[in-house]
């Protein structure tokens, strides 16, 4: 199962963290590789570390260039300067430099776009990843985790993986969340919340998986959470979890706990509920 929102902020970490300390028997993944925050609260040991290379970069063989020009005039992202060297920052490695070189003094090579892990927490395995800054492909390092993630409950007799995705509709939800049997939408009670659940739910029904939702701070508008209550009725997408505001998610963040760890109070109570009717799902 993946949790995922249509925005930033609304608490599905938390949400996963705290579902990690309840399941029984599984495997975790961070896919959020963007802005990865999961380790935070689980406290991850790392035990391997996996380069990986998302897009390729264009590289000299300077014995070979004559440094006719050809590559730089070429070169639409501006990757290639009056010495003839390619910025590796720039280069977007379309390969069009490649192709003008009358001396074939250009290759594209991997580069070094982010890292994935294979890690143990005190809840069980978890796959996570980085990817480094301004690099693309964060899609590709999502199926990587997830494969990983796949290989740690094979190896590990693990019966369920639980996923915490990225925000928003892109490119590494679609990753996060192809072939998963049930995803969670952690939203909140807002004119932004309930537009961008509309949207993630259009894209999960696109791919037809089914959906379920928390509405998490649900008491600080009671109105938007009626309207969001119904419009999950009428769409026959069950609202396993109303989650009522409180600090103690961040408290229990500051402390690497989750909340359930931190707290054996209300709110720990309504989220045991929640993982009762997500579990009851998945069965």
């Amino acid at each position: 199962m993946t949790i995922i929102s249509g925005k930033g902020g609304t608490g599905k970490t938390s949400i996963a963290a705290a579902f990690a300390g309840l399941a029984k028997n599984a495997v975790f993944a961070d896919c959020d590789v963007d802005a990865a925050d999961l380790h935070l609260i689980l406290k991850p040991k790392i035990k391997e570390t996996i380069k990986f290379s998302g897009l390729k970069v264009a590289a000299k063989d300077s014995e070979k260039c004559v440094d006719c020009g050809e590559c730089r005039e070429a070169c639409r992202f501006d990757a290639i300067d009056e010495n003839f060297e390619v910025s590796a920052i720039d280069c977007e490695g379309c390969g069009v430099c490649i192709y003008v070189c009358p001396e074939d003094a250009l290759s594209l090579v991997d580069r070094e776009s982010g890292y994935a892990y294979i890690s143990e927490t005190r809840f069980g395995p978890l796959s996570h990843a980085k990817l480094n800054v301004a690099e693309e492909t964060s899609g590709k390092l999502v199926t990587l985790v997830r494969n990983n993630a796949r290989i740690l409950a094979k190896k590990n007799n693990k019966d369920l993986i639980i996923i915490d995705g990225p925000p928003g509709i892109g490119c590494p939800v679609i990753s996060s969340i192809t072939g998963v049997d049930l995803v969670l939408i952690v939203t909140e009670p807002t004119k932004s919340g309930i537009h961008d659940l509309k949207r993630i739910l259009g894209v999960a029904g696109h791919f037809n998986i089914p959906s379920s939702v928390c509405i998490n701070k649900c008491d600080i508008n009671t109105q938007q959470s009626k309207s969001i209550q119904k419009y999950c009725q009428i769409n026959n997408i069950p609202v396993v979890g109303l989650v009522p505001y409180d600090t103690l998610f961040t408290k229990a963040m500051i402390k690497g706990k989750t909340v359930i760890e931190f707290n054996d109070g209300l709110i720990s109570d309504v989220i045991k509920r929640m993982w009762e009717k997500v579990e009851g799902m998945l069965v």
